[in-house]
């Protein structure tokens, strides 16, 4: 259940039962309603926090069977008060154990929020002790005083504001420690505060010897079991039972109602005690001392209080809540720090930037969690294998930054382990992960061991040298690290300028798209292509896509081009086969990048592309890397399934060269594999190349999945190829990427070339193995 509508049908009805109890002085409706409203908060106290799952199950337990002893004392009350002796004792041998059963459930609930702070403690006991002297001096004494009934009905008497000031205790502390303040908080706390106000009336005419008035003093017992009910059936009674600790509190206006007059409680208090008892005046000194001292433990408390709040203030401002480490303000001052302070002259600052390359990777497979266990584990193994004297940092997503003094030499030392200790296998979601980490290197001293003054560089220059090397690293090969020199300055301003050009050649329609035949190899008839995206700059001419496509792929660029080249490639297609450059059975190859697959948006926009070029899904092919299949449980696997469902193949490119295993064909819908380009290079001339393709084809032929060798460009390539089962080929023998009307130009109605026998070799002419895989 989660709606509040039971407490509020619960509530409506116990007014209404309220109501009869106030306005009719009849047994035969003021009993009735009282007794409803009775068993109606001990039942909704028993079934509401189970129908809601609160916790401690235990402690509502208790509060019900102290409605129901409550009920009990109040409806014999009036009829033990009329009896002598043991049975004058009846109401209170329920309602006793009653406030006992009471005090221990709203102590369970207190046990849920753990220690309690020293400031709620202190705040609570001034408010119990300011109600212990009024409740004591005023009430319980006087009411145990009274010598002309027996001794054991004026202790009960006395005992009950004794009762009442223990369940203050236990109230203070529950709005002193509770942050969440919903509904049914509220309405215990009425219920409870209901039940001192009708105790405290109780014990007014206790003073003067009375056990029974009015049958209105009741009455705020009757509410009691209705708000309680109310509390126990509302939705929100679940976080009475949790833990929302308030953090240390200043003495609000909310508070100093409750702690102010406890505070004036010894004083007005000594107007009434002057003429008394030496005992009561005692009991009044004691308690106004044990007040001072509660209030300079308050303050002390305070002022640790505050203390404590600076240390974690600071210390959030200054580190990273994932690892603990020092983040960017910290580390830049250090580095500032260690750049003043003297060092020996052999000694340079030396500043490490880290980039863990796959990151990303795993990031968005996996998730945002395991991503936030990697980081937790990198920095921890940084930690435990760097030397004291290092400081760790993180300043980024899945960046970090090493400081330390020293030489050359030892910042190329420190280098080298950084990279080893990255490398080393990562336990994430029960699965080894392997990662490398891009490391640029920037430092004062440019000379090892070099004498002299260091040239004048500041924090903020070191940082971003070292972060310019660490870009020179990821393009030189990743899982290495780069000293940084003046030259990369350079580097990094091309890279910009190269963003800038390729969003501007996106928005101007300034790409365009070659096409490479894809063939039969037996026949030599055309049956693919492939789309290959081509940029030239209007100045720098043509820019390789092994230079624009990772700048496109770090900068988000790669989805609105991926979207473009699909959009392009299939109208292309479209108009070849409506002019008959191409067969129906013709397909068109499109790379898609990891990022591309792990946008849902990729299935909308190529449906909207095959809708609107009328392309059948299934002259589609779609052309992924190894590296997106490491994980099936990823957008990336559902957003494969979509695609397979709607008839467009999958081929895995460049394969042999990344995540190759079984398994991972086995889970994902994949159709066919590529032959990586390196594996046909050496085929007749490297046995090791050829048992490599033997191997490819054999496991693709138990999958039943279709073969395409890259890079062929001799006719021996082509009949190796042939002899050991793959039946397409794709590469420069067959000529290199074109324009669209050149490559109609080329291929429009042509026959299928023969395949001479040289290029085909005997079974015993290659490497000594024959015969189809």
């Amino acid at each position: 259940m989660s709606s509040s509508l039971p407490a509020l049908v619960f509530l409506a009805f116990g007014v209404v039962a309220a109501a009869l109890y106030a306005a009719f002085d009849t047994p035969l409706i003021a009993g009735p309603a009282f007794t409803v409203a009775g068993v109606g908060g001990a039942l909704a106290v028993t079934l509401g926090p189970r129908w809601h799952r609160a916790q401690p199950r235990w402690a509502w337990r208790l509060l019900a069977v102290a409605c129901v002893c409550f009920l009990t004392g109040a409806l014999a009350r009036p009829w033990a008060v009329e009896q002598d002796g043991p049975y004058a004792l009846t109401a209170d041998a329920a309602t006793v154990p009653g406030y006992l059963f009471m005090l221990l459930g709203l102590a369970g609930l207190l046990r849920t929020r753990g220690r309690l702070p020293s400031h709620a403690v202190i705040d609570g006991l001034i408010v119990f002790i300011g109600a212990a002297l009024c409740s004591v001096l005023l009430l319980a004494v006087p009411a145990g005083s009274i010598t002309d009934r027996p001794a054991l009905v004026s202790a009960l008497a006395a005992l009950y504001p004794i009762f009442d000031v223990i369940l203050i205790l236990l109230l203070v502390s529950l709005a002193f420690t509770t942050a969440v303040r919903r509904p049914s908080y509220l309405l215990l706390v009425a219920s409870m505060s209901l039940l001192v106000v009708g105790d405290v009336l109780y014990a007014i005419i206790g003073v003067s010897g009375q056990l029974t008035g009015s049958r209105l003093l009741d009455l705020p017992f009757m509410l009691g079991f209705l708000l309680i009910g109310a509390a126990a059936l509302h939705p929100s009674v679940v976080d009475l039972g949790q833990a929302a600790r308030l953090p240390v509190q200043a003495w609000s206006w909310q508070r100093l109602l409750l702690i102010g007059p406890a505070l004036a409680a010894p004083f007005v208090l000594t107007v009434f005690v002057s003429g008394r008892s030496t005992a009561d005046r005692l009991v009044l000194g004691v308690g106004g001392a044990a007040m001072v001292v509660l209030l300079m433990m308050r303050a002390v408390s305070a002022v640790q209080g505050y203390a404590a709040a600076q240390r974690r203030y600071e210390h959030r401002a200054t580190h990273d809540p994932l690892t603990g480490l020092p983040n960017r303000l910290m580390l830049a001052a250090e580095v500032r720090r260690l750049l003043t302070a003297g060092r020996p002259a052999d000694a340079g600052v030396w500043v490490f930037f880290l980039d863990l390359d796959g990151f990303k990777l795993v990031n968005d497979s996996w998730g945002h969690h395991a991503g936030d266990q990697l980081i937790a584990q990198v920095a921890a193994r940084l930690r435990a294998a760097l030397p004291a004297a290092a400081t760790v940092a993180r300043v980024g997503g899945d960046e970090f930054v090493v400081v330390q003094l020293g030489s050359r030499a030892q910042a190329v030392a420190l280098a080298d382990r950084i990279i080893d200790c990255v490398h080393e296998p990562l336990r994430i979601r029960q699965v080894e992960a392997v990662i490398t980490a891009s490391v640029g290197i920037a430092g004062t001293q440019l000379d090892d061991g070099g004498g002299g003054d260091d040239p004048p560089v500041t924090a903020d220059a070191l940082l971003r040298d070292a972060d310019t090397a660490m870009y020179q690293a990821k393009a030189d090969g990743r899982g290495r690290w780069v000293m940084f020199d003046a030259s990369m300055h350079e580097r990094v301003r091309e890279r910009v300028e190269i963003e800038q050009a390729l969003r501007i050649a996106l928005s101007e329609d300034d790409l365009r798209i070659a096409f490479q035949p894809i063939v039969d190899l037996e026949s030599g008839s055309l049956i693919g292509a492939e789309a290959l995206l081509r940029w030239e700059h209007p100045v720098r001419g043509n820019i390789s896509p092994a230079v624009f496509i990772p700048i496109a792929e770090d900068t988000g660029l790669i989805g609105p081009i991926g979207r473009w080249v699909l959009d392009r490639s299939l109208r292309q297609l479209s108009q070849w086969r409506a002019d008959g450059t191409v067969t129906a059975d013709f397909w068109m190859s499109v790379n898609v990048s990891p990022r591309q697959l792990r946008d849902p948006g990729l299935i909308r926009a190529l449906d909207d592309a095959l809708d609107r070029h009328r392309v059948p899904a299934s002259a589609v092919v779609l052309e992924i890397t190894e590296s997106v299949m490491i994980d099936p449980t990823s957008v990336t696997g559902q957003v494969l399934a979509d695609l397979r469902q709607r008839g467009i193949r999958i081929v895995v490119d460049d394969f042999g060269t990344g995540f190759s295993a079984l398994g991972y064909l086995r889970k994902h819908p994949v159709t066919g594999v590529k032959v990586d380009r390196a594996f046909v290079a050496g085929l007749g001339h490297s046995a090791k190349d050829e048992e490599i393709v033997r191997a490819v084809v054999a496991m693709s032929s138990a999958l039943h999945l279709t073969v395409v060798a890259e890079g062929v460009e001799t006719p021996l390539q082509q009949g190796v190829l042939a002899v050991l089962g793959v039946l397409f080929g794709q590469g420069r023998l067959w000529g290199e990427p074109v324009g669209p009307a050149e490559f109609a130009r080329q291929w429009a109605g042509r026959p299928a070339d023969p395949v001479d026998g040289p290029a085909v070799p005997a079974a015993g002419q290659v490497q000594g193995r024959g015969g189809n895989s």
